[in-house]
């Protein structure tokens, strides 16, 4: 139930960061490169908390061998 919930969570940040992704491209081409900005970094951000959910799951999920 654990590596499920944390995968879940790994693609609830990623549609996040897709979202704020859009939302930057849109800021981007409309001459707001403020808002094209902090969008993007706030993609990033939510990006890399989703690799780590998702990696650290896959990680911390494996049988012992």
């Amino acid at each position: 139930m654990k590596k499920v919930l944390g995968f879940v969570a790994g693609l609830f940040l990623l549609t996040l960061a897709a979202g704020a992704a859009r939302t930057a491209s849109i800021g981007w081409g409309g001459g707001d490169s403020d808002v094209g900005f902090w969008w993007t970094v706030i993609a990033s951000f939510l990006t890399i908390a989703a690799l780590g959910a998702l990696v650290g799951t896959a990680i911390h999920s494996r049988r012992a061998d």
